[in-house]
């Protein structure tokens, strides 16, 4: 008996050696040869090439120069992990599967859900994903104001016992479904109605399935600190991480208070808390045209918002208050807005509201862009492009160690509208404006930023970086040329200078080109990073 033992031990061992010897005789799917890597942890670049075996990094270094179905001669670039923007509203990417603009500027990852809107039923979302198949990876947040509209309409009101246990269910089936976390966006409705005990019960369902909290605040201007203090306090008092969406300063009298900010961040990760952010590389940010009205005028559904705005009494009130919103911000008028979307009258898409105003009213004074912004809101609402950021603050927020790359942007139909050029450019224009030409971060850094820091955050461990063992998002590029080629004035416009993106170990882009291919994934949160 020892002896038979003996024996199948040794044709055990025998048997594991030869297979792992027809393993490693077998052919690489695609080896990347001749690269400099760019491992996503921000160290220093190294020369290597990458060998992909079944949507994984197989060997890297010596053992991946063996047979490969594909090879791609990376000579004179940079290869990188996927980059993970995590904070995106692509939640309609079944719609458009390709997801161009976020694959050809190397983004391999996307998180909606974000500012409180997502898909109410997760699971029917990610399913839809799944049966699909889109080509890049797919997480997604469960909005507060999805599951407060749900459950309580566009009530400017607190919410009941009923009201709140009724939304807890909400999020927790969202979060069992797949959510990555909880969502708010507090300047728009209904979110802008909650207090912050409504918003701490719901992410504490969140925080008890190893979610995180993502928050567009209450303010990011006039009154950044406090809004930033209560996000804190949220995730404080629950121990769990924390997301601040488009960290920015909107405001042209609170210009500089980026410092202050940052160093509220600071002393909460010296406190403990898991706290990052994330931040688009422009000084403009996109939204909705209703952001800039009084909340309690948009309560209810359009038919009030119109009422409203019909009524003579009723709009002399909201023209008062939009004038002291904007004064308080340190705005004379509305003429550093930017219609993005109209589709009640496209021909206004691209027109700031000192044209818009010209052209609906006959002239473009102040009262008359307010006047056309009443307008536009009761022909259905617009998106806008507003201008009211500072560079000096964009680039302090870039340099924290802390902060990510992220869009803010959706799928976008190529052509349509005059969307913010963010959609297609972002991760481009740190690369190309903010490393190569003004040297603000080095390229290792902003690597990391889009890769291994919204990664380990986010919970997804087998992505952003590039090591044995990871999922084969790879992002190829020339350092040299890679730059936004969208513009304000000329938004539709892919970025250059990717020669090759891998989504888990097939080509989605070759030569800047999208190949067809769409191998994506639904991802969720690791259990590891959940606490």
């Amino acid at each position: 008996m020892v002896r038979s033992t003996g024996l199948g031990v040794l044709a055990w061992l025998a048997l594991t050696g030869l297979l792992a010897g027809l393993q490693q005789a077998s052919p690489f799917d695609l080896v990347i040869v001749n690269g400099r890597i760019a491992d996503g942890t921000g160290a220093p670049l190294r020369a290597a090439s990458i060998g992909v075996r079944d949507g994984r990094i197989a060997a890297i270094g010596p053992a991946a120069d063996g047979p490969a179905r594909a090879r791609f001669d990376a000579a004179g670039l940079v290869v990188a992990p996927g980059f993970i923007d995590v904070h995106t509203h692509a939640d309609d990417v079944a719609e458009q599967p390709h997801a161009d603009n976020f694959v050809r500027m190397g983004v391999t990852t996307i998180v909606a859900g974000n500012c409180g809107s997502s898909a109410l039923d997760v699971a029917a979302a990610l399913e839809r994903i799944r049966f699909t198949a889109v080509s890049v990876n797919f997480a997604t947040l469960i909005g507060h104001n999805t599951v407060r509209a749900a459950v309580m309409g566009r009530a400017e009101r607190d919410a009941t016992i009923g009201d709140l246990n009724d939304m807890k269910e909400l999020v927790f089936r969202g979060m069992a479904d797949g959510a990555v976390g909880f969502s708010t966006g507090l300047q728009y409705v209904p979110g802008v109605y909650a207090r912050s005990s409504e918003i701490i019960e719901l992410a504490r369902v969140a925080a008890n399935e190893g979610g995180l909290y993502a928050t567009h605040m209450r303010n990011e201007g006039t009154a950044l600190e406090e809004a930033l203090a209560e996000a804190i306090r949220v995730a404080t008092l629950l121990h769990m991480p924390l997301e601040i969406s488009h960290l920015k300063v909107d405001s042209p009298r609170r210009w500089g208070a980026s410092s202050a900010a940052l160093d509220l961040i600071a002393e909460a990760r010296r406190k403990g808390l898991a706290i990052q952010a994330d931040q688009y590389a422009y000084t403009a940010g996109s939204s909705s045209l209703s952001i800039r009205f009084p909340a309690w005028a948009l309560e209810g559904g359009s038919d009030a918002v119109r009422a409203r705005l019909d009524d003579p009494a009723q709009w002399e009130r909201v023209k008062t208050e939009m004038r002291s919103m904007l004064a308080e911000r340190g705005f004379n008028d509305l003429a550093w807005a930017t219609v993005a979307t109209y589709r009640a009258d496209p021909s206004l898409n691209g027109l700031d509201m000192a044209e818009v105003a010209r052209r609906l009213i006959g002239r473009d004074t102040a009262d008359a862009q307010l006047e056309a912004a009443r307008t536009l809101m009761r022909g259905g609402g617009a998106s806008m492009v507003y201008h009211f950021m500072r560079e000096d603050d964009v680039e302090r927020i870039m340099q924290d160690p802390f902060v990510s790359v992220a869009s803010d942007a959706g799928v976008i139909t190529f052509g349509s509208g005059s969307p913010h050029p963010r959609g297609y450019g972002n991760n481009a224009r740190v690369l190309g404006t903010y490393v190569r030409d003004r040297g603000v971060l080095t390229l290792e850094d902003a690597i990391r930023r889009m890769t291994s820091l919204p990664a380990r955050h986010f919970g997804f461990e087998d992505r952003g970086e590039i090591r044995v063992g990871a999922a084969a998002d790879l992002v190829v590029f020339d350092a040299d040329r890679v730059r936004d080629a969208a513009t304000y004035d000329r938004p539709h416009a892919y970025a250059e200078g990717f020669a090759l993106v891998a989504v888990n170990g097939v080509v989605v882009v070759r030569n800047g080109e999208h190949t067809g291919a769409t191998p994506g994934s639904v991802l969720r949160r690791s259990r590891s990073a959940q606490r």
